[in-house]
């Protein structure tokens, strides 16, 4: 057992590079009040009970009417099961942690929350990339893939869960690592390594997890838009006819603009100090972007209710 946990924190010290009084294992960071802590436990209190509630609340719904059981819903469902579970597990976790100060769980519970935040939150945008792809072939092409929409949903949320896995779970096998956050109380992908390893995960990672979904919204809504403005005069009566499908646009449009809003300075955090790893920030600093990130969870719930006229 001696031995196993000496494994554990000579692993976490290779890869975070700090010296053992400032293990987060051990004892919380002196940099940091412990009403700092208190603090964050109690807004990830709020939007861990919030987003647990909001998001049973839409699957729950959804499955139980009938009138909601359609293809895109079922893709809004895997949206708030994904946002679900990151709150489930990662919320609970950085709620105790933070309210003890320090990741006290020891190393495996932060290499589960690092996963964990990671892949639900990667679940997360690529379903709302399949949501913008979904949108893009009602909208534009209706008639060619009406048949196929139920199929092809099913077929997007397979792909959205079995992708996100593969690109998430390197970190636990060798090819970098999750590794506690600057302030302690969280845990990520290793973003401060200078490595090799880590440096190529985090290329790969970027680009196939956050860039390329990225550019299947921006694509899909710009030849939506681009279509919708090639509507003639005359082709009045049919806009009206489609208004269901138009407001459902423009509610997957809010929920990608919430999304992007709170994980845009996470992911440009994430680039700074990948591109820096030497860089010098403030612990309370460098916590900002990935606290903000984990309310995406509160804002698809709101906006679904809000903006489903069903």
């Amino acid at each position: 057992m001696d031995a196993f946990r000496a494994f554990e924190n000579e692993s976490l010290l290779s890869s975070y590079s700090v010296p053992a009084r400032l293990d987060p294992f051990r004892r919380p960071l002196d940099s940091i009040q412990p009403w700092q802590f208190r603090l964050l436990a109690a807004v990830m209190l709020v939007v861990t009970s919030l987003s647990l509630a909001e998001n049973l609340a839409v699957i729950l719904v959804t499955f139980k009417f009938k009138q909601l059981r359609q293809p895109v819903n079922y893709i809004i469902v895997n949206l708030s099961v994904a946002d679900f579970l990151v709150s489930l597990i990662g919320g609970t976790i950085s709620f105790l942690t933070n309210l003890k100060g320090y990741f006290y769980m020891g190393y495996w519970a932060c290499v589960l929350e690092g996963f964990a935040v990671t892949f639900f939150g990667i679940v997360a945008l690529w379903s709302l990339a399949l949501l913008a792809f979904e949108r893009y072939i009602v909208i534009c092409r209706p008639l060619r893939n009406m048949r196929l929409r139920g199929k092809q949903a099913a077929l997007g949320i397979v792909f959205v869960w079995t992708f996100s896995f593969i690109w998430t779970i390197p970190p636990t096998t060798g090819w970098s690592s999750y590794t506690t956050s600057k302030i302690g109380t969280t845990c990520e992908p290793n973003w401060y390594s200078g490595a090799y390893t880590d440096r190529t995960y985090i290329i790969a990672f970027f680009t196939t997890c956050f860039i390329v979904p990225l550019l299947v919204i921006l694509v899909s809504y710009g030849k939506l838009v681009w279509k919708l403005k090639k509507v003639s005069d005359a082709q009045g009566r049919l806009r009206t006819t489609r208004k269901p499908e138009r407001q459902v646009t423009r509610m997957v449009v809010f929920m990608i603009i919430a999304f992007l809003i709170c994980w845009m300075p996470y992911a440009t955090f994430s680039i700074l100090v990948t591109a820096y790893p030497s860089i010098e920030l403030d612990p309370c600093l460098a916590a900002i972007p990935a606290f903000f990130s984990k309310t995406a969870t509160v804002y698809n719930p709101i906006i679904y209710v809000f903006m489903n006229k069903q």
